[in-house]
């Protein structure tokens, strides 16, 4: 928040306006985010059609980007902003026809699919098009064009067929990425990698302010605009902020590579957000129209399908993927319907307030779908993409230790379901991915964690930040503490970079990648450690 906590007036007279009880209705949702963000309410249909000869700029500044690979169907995305900062991305409240095309080479001379999407200025221009039909097991190439701008070309990949018998993936796993924080270097690497899909961890954003020199990038070539200096609030505040950040040319380059698979955190939003508590103990209904703001800039910039499109400050973003019989992913969402931090957040003892058995994380809806899942999975690997620590993070070496109370430790009965859950499934092969803490990690998943002896169920994988947190260090100051009290983490770096992971029939490698610098661009990319986990034996083994 900012440092009033106070939300924008326009929040608060919307929720004025309103009053919680009609927002929390699905019309009340929408015309109060009408109210707050003066959205057209005769719809799409209600804008006039823009002449694309008459886009005298390179719409194209934000990229291209694909997402969420099926078997016979990718999702392509861009968004047309020829002037990304200001208000609409510089272009007029018209609608906009955007010509397509899908083929087999870079080239285009094969091509498969073409065809015309339009891009609607009540979605910020966003265009988000689903191309069937496809062949499975196949990257494809592709490109927007609209008027005589042609954006750049990039490449993705339909899934294996459901029950085929895959051989291999290797997937990348990224967070945070806090523009002020320095350069995406990482990303750069990133795009020159040989991985099939990138899984984004959360934190793609950063609600705080950014001042005229990029922050620790420290410019000297280009002044920001002040309209960048303040938190985000509104919806425009949020896709302004969308556009600093995919004005960045090695997060373009990263998207262009690889398709994504994307999954938020809390800073999309504010910080350590429950649901529709903020953390300076806002008022709910003026909170959730700044929710709903942040969701629907989120999926106007992310190469998301239909099914993920919110209303108003509801979006369904846990969903399900498979990669053949070798992997299923379960993308979980741990911030929208989390019961709140107990203890007023930050680091406690756990108590009978964090190991009250009514709370959440993930809320029954998502806890019970994430269960059947598993039990229903047919798939060697059982992966779980999702946002904060998983495995028990003891923060102290005292008898009774500190523990994280916006992490899944503040949440000790959800995770003992799941755990439960896995169990009673015959999860061989669970694996957990994180990112949140701006380190990397690597725990053994125990039955027990304050029984280091008792049976390992799984790994969890922590990618570091892209940029959150400056350059880091290798040894952070806690090094030595968090390793003697927490005997089944095995691996732990505070440097910036990403993790791959290389699924196969017998084993899975998981490669920690980590750049020198953020604050100043271009540092090489380092592997600093790699484990292997044996199928069907868990547990983490120096590779």
């Amino acid at each position: 928040m900012s440092a009033s906590g106070h939300h924008a007036p326009e929040l608060r007279a919307a929720a004025r306006h309103l009053g919680r009880r009609r927002f929390l209705t699905g019309t009340g949702a929408a015309a109060a985010l009408a109210f707050a963000t003066n959205l057209p309410t005769a719809g799409v249909a209600g804008a006039a059609e823009l002449d694309a000869a008459r886009v005298t700029d390179d719409p194209f500044t934000l990229g291209v980007a694909s997402g969420d690979p099926q078997p016979d169907s990718v999702l392509l995305w861009t968004r047309l902003a020829p002037r990304p900062y200001e208000e609409n991305g510089g272009l007029p409240a018209e609608r906009v026809t955007v010509q397509w095309e899908l083929s087999r080479d870079p080239r285009f001379r094969r091509s498969v699919r073409r065809g015309t999407a339009t891009a609607h200025p009540e979605f910020n221009h966003s265009v988000h098009v689903q191309v069937d039909g496809l062949d499975t097991d196949r990257a494809y190439y592709y490109r927007f064009r609209t008027g005589k701008w042609t954006s750049d070309t990039g490449r993705t990949r339909t899934a294996p067929r459901p029950h085929g018998r895959t051989g291999a993936l290797t997937l990348a796993a990224v967070s945070c990425q806090a523009y002020h924080d320095g350069y995406f270097t990482a990303y750069k690497h990133l795009a020159e990698d040989d991985v099939d899909v990138v899984l984004h961890l959360g934190d793609y954003l950063y609600e705080y302010a950014v001042n005229s020199v990029g922050g620790a990038r420290k410019y000297t070539d280009r002044v920001l605009p002040d309209v960048f200096n303040r938190e985000t609030q509104t919806l425009d505040d949020y896709r302004r902020r969308y556009a600093l950040y995919k004005s960045d040319p090695d997060l373009r380059a990263a998207h262009a590579a690889h398709p994504f698979v994307v999954t938020w955190d809390d800073h999309e939003v504010e910080n350590n957000y429950a649901d529709d508590l903020d953390e300076n103990g806002n008022p709910p209904e003026e909170f959730l129209l700044r929710r709903a703001s942040a969701y629907r800039a989120y999926w106007e910039n992310q190469p998301l399908r239909r099914p993920q499109r919110p209303a108003g400050p509801d979006m369904q973003l846990y969903r399900r993927l498979q990669w053949g019989r070798l992997a299923q992913f379960d993308i979980l969402d741990t911030r929208q319907y989390r019961s709140d931090q107990a203890y007023g957040d930050g680091a406690h003892v756990p108590g009978p307030e964090s190991l009250d058995p009514k709370r959440t994380i993930t809320g029954a809806t998502q806890e019970r779908w994430l269960i059947d899942g598993w039990r229903r999975s047919r798939a060697l690997w059982n992966v779980v993409p999702q946002q904060v620590t998983f495995s028990q993070r003891k923060l102290d070496l005292n008898p009774v230790a500190k523990v994280s109370m916006d992490a899944w430790d503040g949440y000790a009965a959800s995770r003992q379901r799941v755990l439960a859950g896995a169990k009673a499934a015959d999860v061989e092969n669970l694996m957990v991915l994180t990112g949140d803490v701006h380190v990397g990690y690597a725990f053994d998943i125990l039955d027990d964690f304050d029984e280091p002896s008792s049976k390992i169920l799984g790994t969890e994988i922590v990618a570091t930040s892209i940029a959150s947190g400056k350059d880091g260090a290798e040894r952070p100051a806690n090094w030595e503490t968090y390793t003697k009290a927490n005997p089944h983490l095995k691996f732990y770096n505070g440097r910036r970079g990403y993790v791959t992971v290389a699924l196969g029939r017998d084993e899975a490698r998981a490669d920690f990648k980590t750049v020198s610098a953020v604050t100043t661009p271009g540092a090489p990319l380092t592997r600093a450690a790699s484990f292997a986990m044996e199928a069907g034996n868990p547990g983490l083994h120096p590779a």
